[in-house]
Order: C-alpha cells, then sequence, then structure tokens
C-alpha cells in the first residue's frame, strides 16, 4: 500500500505541472502581461484564459502595438470560427454566454467573480453538461455535484465522463474532485480513516452512495481500474484533456505566422493565413542547369462571385537566401484565377495545388515562399531548405512519389514544374495513396563516371516499420537514362499503413554509394480527392529568361564573371526587354565597364525605370564627362523627385567643373533633406570658407 501511494504522489505532482503548464500565469510572462493596457490584460487574463494555447499568448505578448493586437485579437477568433463565411462567429458567440452564465451563476460564496470558480472555468470550458447530479442533502455528505459530459470525442475527450465538485469541509465555494488527490473519503464530512487506505475509503463510500462511489473511483464511465484504487485517467482527464480541449483542434501556427510576416504583408492579411502541405525539391535537367520544382497546396481557395464569374487572384512572392543571408533570388508571380459555375461544381470539394519552377545557381540556400489571395485576404506560406550541387559533383536527389503519371504530356519544349524526361508527374506533398494505386518513383542522379554507368545498381525497397516488405534490384544500365530513373510500384498487396521507400545506388562490388529516404502512407479509405493543378512553365531551356535569372544570381552572390555571359546573352535576344537591360547596365558599372553601361542606360533614359537616369549619370560622372552627368542627374530629380545620392553626385560634378557655387547649392539641398551626412556638412563648411 505504501508503494502505491508513493506512486500515486508522484504522479499528482505531475499532473499539477501539467496543469499549472495550462494556466497563463507564468513569471516569464508576468512583465509582459503588466504593460498591457486594461483593455488587452482583461482579454489576455479573463475573457480568453482558457482557451488560448500557450503558444498564442507568447505571441500575443511579443505584439509591439495597439494595432497589432487587434489584428492578433480578430485571427484568434476566425481561427475557431466553425462557419466563416457567415456573418456571426458562433464559438465566440457562444464563448462569451458561458462566461456571462458562470458570473451569474457562480461563485456566490466567494469573493471571486464566477468565472474564476472551479465550476465557472470547467463550465467556460465545455459548456453546458449533459445532465447535473445534486447531492447537497445528504448527511453523511458533503454537498456534491456531479456533471456529465458526452459526445465530446472531437476535442480529445472520452466518450462520456464525469466532473465532480464538492464543498470542501462543507465551506466556502464548490472545489474540483480528483480520484487521486482527493479520494473518497474526502466527499464524506466523518470519514476518520487512514487518508492513503482508498480501499477502505470506497467501500464505505459505497453503503451511503453506491453511484458516487463509483465515480470517486474513475470519472470515466466503465473504465477497468485495479481493484478500488483511484483512476490515473481520470486525473489526466480533469488536469490535462479538458484544459486542453479547447485548443485540441485550433492549429495555432496561425500566430507564428502572423508575429513573423506583420512587417512584411499587408495588415489586411495578418489574421487570415491558411494552413498548407508544401514540396520543394532540386532537379537538374540535360544542359546541367538546376531547377526548383515546388507546389504549395492551401487548405482552401476562396474565390469572389461577380455575376456568373467567380475570381480569385494570386501574388505569389519568392527568396531564395544563401548562408550568408545574402538575398540571391528574388521573385513574383501575379496569377489571375476565373471560374464559370460549373467549373468552380467540379472543384468545389478539392484542394488547389499551385505548382512552379524556376533555375538556380550551385550553393546551400533557405527558400521562402509567400501566396496571398488579393480577393479574400488570405495568404499561406512556407520555408525550407535547398541544396543545388557543383556540376560533376556525385549527387542522388530527394525521390518524389507520384500517384498519377502522363508519360505524354503534350508541352512541347516547355519547362514545366515536376515533368522529367517527358513524363508529368502529379506528386502530393502528402504522400499518401490508395491500395488501388500505382505509386510512381522518381529519382535524379548526377556526377556519375561511366564506370558507374555501366556497372552500378540501384534497389529499391519498401519498408513498413522496420521490415521491408519488397525489394527491387536492376543494374543502372537497364534504364534508358541511368542519370533518371522512373520505377512504378503496385500497392494492391500492402496493407494500409505507414511505410517509407529506400533507394540505394550500388556500385560494381554491390557497396552503398548514394541513399535516400522517402515516406508515404496507404489509406484505409476507398478514394482520396486528388487536387486540381494550376502551374506555371517556362517557354523552353533556351529561354533567355532562364539565363537572365541565373545571371542576376550569379550578380547578387557577386560573382560577376560568371554574371556577364548570362545578362549578356539574355539581353543579345531581347533588347528591348527593361529588366535585362537593367540589370546588365548595372552590371557593366560594377564592373567598372562605363562606356556599356551608358550606351544601354542611354537607349532608356526616357523609359518609366528611374534607375537608368542614375546609371547613366554615373558612368558619365566615371568617364569625366560631368556636364552629361549633371544633365542626366537633373533630370531624373526633374522626373522623379529629390534623391540624396543624385544631389550629391550633382555637387561633386560641379567641384569637378570647378563651379562651387553651384556645387555648394546641392551640397546645402542635400543637407536639407538629411542634416546627418557629417561628411557633406564638413564639405559645406568648407566650401564656404574659402569663399569667404
Amino acid at each position: 500500500m505504501k508503494k502505491g501511494f508513493i506512486s500515486i504522489v508522484l504522479l499528482l505532482l505531475f499532473i499539477s505541472a501539467l496543469w499549472a503548464g495550462v494556466l497563463p500565469q507564468s513569471k516569464k510572462t508576468s512583465q509582459s502581461v503588466k504593460n498591457l493596457s486594461d483593455k488587452y490584460r482583461k482579454w489576455l487574463e479573463q475573457e480568453v484564459v482558457y482557451i488560448i494555447s500557450e503558444k498564442e499568448r507568447q505571441v500575443f505578448l511579443s505584439l509591439q502595438t495597439d494595432r497589432e493586437r487587434d489584428i492578433f485579437i480578430e485571427a484568434f477568433w476566425k481561427q475557431r470560427d466553425p462557419t466563416p463565411n457567415t456573418p456571426e462567429n458562433e464559438f465566440k458567440t457562444e464563448h462569451y454566454r458561458r462566461i456571462k452564465y458562470a458570473n451569474d451563476w457562480f461563485g456566490k460564496e466567494t469573493a471571486s467573480p464566477g468565472w474564476r470558480t472551479e465550476m465557472g472555468r470547467i463550465y467556460i470550458i465545455l459548456g453546458e453538461p449533459k445532465q447535473i447530479t445534486k447531492l447537497e442533502s445528504e448527511s453523511e455528505l458533503y454537498p456534491t455535484q456531479i456533471w456529465f459530459y458526452s459526445g465530446m470525442e472531437e476535442y480529445g475527450l472520452p466518450p462520456a465522463f464525469n466532473v465532480v465538485f464538492f464543498k470542501k469541509y462543507n465551506a466556502g465555494d464548490y472545489v474540483l474532485y480528483s480520484p487521486l488527490k482527493d479520494g473518497a473519503q474526502s466527499l464524506m464530512w466523518n470519514y476518520d480513516g487512514d487518508p492513503a487506505d482508498y480501499v477502505t475509503a470506497y467501500r464505505t463510500l459505497a453503503n451511503i452512495n453506491p453511484d458516487l462511489a463509483s465515480i470517486s473511483i474513475s470519472l470515466i464511465p466503465n473504465e477497468m481500474t485495479l481493484g478500488n484504487t483511484p483512476s490515473m485517467a481520470s486525473d489526466l482527464l480533469i488536469y490535462s484533456k479538458i484544459p486542453s480541449a479547447p485548443t485540441y483542434k485550433v492549429s495555432d501556427s496561425y500566430a507564428e505566422k502572423l508575429l513573423a510576416y506583420k512587417d512584411i504583408i499587408d495588415v489586411d492579411y495578418t489574421a487570415n493565413y491558411i494552413e498548407n502541405d508544401f514540396l520543394a525539391d532540386v532537379f537538374i535537367d540535360s544542359k546541367n542547369t538546376a531547377y526548383v520544382h515546388y507546389l504549395i497546396e492551401p487548405r482552401r481557395l476562396s474565390f469572389e462571385q461577380y455575376g456568373d464569374k467567380f475570381t480569385a487572384v494570386l501574388e505569389v512572392n519568392g527568396t531564395v537566401v544563401d548562408n550568408q543571408n545574402t538575398l540571391v533570388y528574388q521573385f513574383e508571380r501575379r496569377v489571375p484565377i476565373e471560374m464559370n459555375p460549373s467549373q468552380i461544381d467540379s472543384i468545389k470539394n478539392k484542394l488547389f495545388s499551385f505548382q512552379d519552377i524556376f533555375p538556380l545557381i550551385p550553393g546551400k540556400y533557405k527558400l521562402n515562399v509567400i501566396v496571398k489571395n488579393t480577393v479574400s485576404k488570405e495568404f499561406t506560406t512556407f520555408e525550407t531548405g535547398l541544396n543545388v550541387p557543383l556540376p560533376g559533383t556525385p549527387w542522388m536527389s530527394d525521390i518524389i512519389l507520384a500517384n498519377t503519371v502522363d508519360r505524354n504530356p503534350k508541352q512541347g519544349v516547355q519547362i514545366k514544374p515536376f515533368s522529367f524526361k517527358g513524363a508529368l508527374l502529379r506528386p502530393s506533398p502528402r504522400n499518401d495513396f490508395l491500395q488501388t494505386d500505382i505509386m510512381t518513383a522518381y529519382v535524379q542522379f548526377q556526377g556519375l563516371n561511366q564506370k558507374l554507368k555501366d556497372e552500378a545498381s540501384i534497389e529499391f525497397t519498401l519498408i513498413r516499420g522496420d521490415k521491408p516488405v519488397k525489394t527491387i534490384s536492376k543494374k543502372l544500365s537497364d534504364y534508358t537514362d541511368p542519370g533518371n530513373i522512373i520505377e512504378d510500384f503496385e500497392l494492391k498487396d500492402l496493407v494500409p499503413d505507414y511505410y517509407f521507400l529506400q533507394v540505394v545506388l550500388l556500385d560494381g562490388a554491390s557497396q552503398p554509394l548514394l541513399s535516400k529516404k522517402e515516406n508515404f502512407f496507404i489509406t484505409p479509405l476507398g478514394t482520396l480527392s486528388r487536387p486540381w493543378v494550376l502551374s506555371l512553365p517556362y517557354s523552353s531551356p533556351d529561354s533567355p529568361e532562364i539565363a537572365y535569372i541565373l545571371g542576376l544570381q550569379l550578380f547578387n552572390k557577386k560573382e560577376f564573371d560568371g554574371a556577364l555571359p548570362l545578362l549578356e546573352s539574355a539581353y543579345r535576344r531581347q533588347p528591348a526587354n527593361q529588366r535585362f537591360a537593367l540589370e546588365l547596365a548595372r552590371l557593366y558599372l560594377k564592373m567598372e565597364n562605363y562606356s556599356r553601361a551608358k550606351d544601354i542606360a542611354e537607349k532608356f533614359r526616357n523609359s518609366s525605370e528611374s534607375s537608368f537616369l542614375l546609371i547613366l549619370g554615373q558612368s558619365w560622372q566615371a568617364l569625366k564627362g560631368y556636364e552629361e552627368a549633371i544633365a542626366a542627374f537633373k533630370t531624373y530629380l526633374t522626373k522623379f523627385g529629390t534623391n540624396l545620392n543624385a544631389l550629391n553626385a550633382i555637387g561633386d560634378c560641379y567641384l569637378a567643373l570647378n563651379q562651387k557655387e553651384e556645387a555648394l547649392e546641392a551640397f546645402e539641398k542635400s543637407l536639407q533633406l538629411d542634416p546627418k551626412q557629417e561628411k557633406i556638412r564638413s564639405l559645406v563648411k568648407s566650401l564656404k570658407e574659402k569663399h569667404e
């Protein structure tokens, strides 16, 4: 008995820690709470204290302005709205009704408001019980109430359970009953037995009220317990599962996204984060150009109806940064979508998959993609690492698993996402399959010498748990293209479960050289709804756009010699393209080829792109054509407004022409805009002293 009592005490300490963890009163954040205004402190510590997750609480306390807090509160309620397309938020309405009810009916015998009582807390979390049994007049029992709940499995709770409250020592307000902490003895006012003897206490209570005695052991009907010892599952229920119920179905990752992107995206979007699944992998084409193939599948895509048209407009923004946090590439896509009623009807129960592709130079990177729907003001995002190998490096790609393959796609010379060697794959980021599916695996090898191509073999193994269930071995030379491997797997003989596919490249002596694994899942469901796909291809692998992108990436990494032929190629093939011309002119300027920079900028001096005039002025200045430089800078200021660099450059050019009064005028205008330019201030002072 003593040994059992110690284990119960240890569990109580653990459960108490669980309960303390869900209450947002930690010392870590108490100072931040004190800094909140009354409105936000009340919202956090009274109104949502029982239903907010710890992550949500931490994010809320990290916000800096009332505007951010208001946006967070809006997002908080939206995440819990059962019918987001209707004006009323039924969850929010019901929550505040529960608070009012708790304040009206509980805590009458205490100085605390009803929401702070234990009855009030349980009522706010769980709502109205299905049944209440009041034992308030039995002479041998302290006043006791039994609240019975059922049908709340969706919140991680048992199918049926009781919550018991009693007036301890017949004084004060009702408190929550714990089978382990209190035990049957605490419900009887005249019981004087051993407090650790649960069995005797149970038998005594059973003689008074058998139903209450059964519940005192376990709050969960029909639970199997060891003898008449208190149920550990019951205490986990009241100290862990019930406090967690309000956040069981809520994905609080939106709070982190709101905090991360509040300074990047418009405030209209920050309350509308949509969860997603995504996939991003690197593959190399026949010209040794690496491409990032990616897809993102938001949990929903909202359309707005105008007459008989349904529209959505996607703005896709992506950034690629290297290990030194250098921005290597940034891209934007604008994708308008318009559908008629029959098209909307055909996709209404399907996910949406946005798929894209872009080239990337060798290196290790972090990719971040944000997709905004400008119609619904919703956004979703993902971030992942990328590794692009150097040419000639022995390398194995990640494994793509597809549920559908088009082996004769009508794409001409286009470069499409997840299209390899004439096969267009339809992967799912969840890697979910039916038993009736044929799973297609694609993997790529690069940098293999001829001996390996002739002698190496590849081994595919399907593994369930830690046991192989199927293995396929082939010579690499058996494939038409040893660098691009496609293999099909029938799943009909595999039971629904979680698996992974292991692919190993073996040398001629059967020694492993390269290997990768990919998880997948065979569902017991009869059907899976596959998403409808919207993808953005390139016209051809020889597109000047690809040369431009690769050249721009090398330029951003300050690899000017590598960037030059690519940007020159793009500009040569499309000399009227402003983007191509601008980056090449910027590169010439960096490489001090001022004549070529000047020639390109001169062609575009009348364009709407202001940078051409700055490049033109800088080039003339470097070539000592100061009057031409001044003319270019002044044209810039007339067309595009004030610019400190242009004003200071005009001053420098006038100084070079020994026109000191004009130089002084330009520098003084610059100081009016930014008085903190100490170098310019010293120069102005020196010019004035010489003039006097």
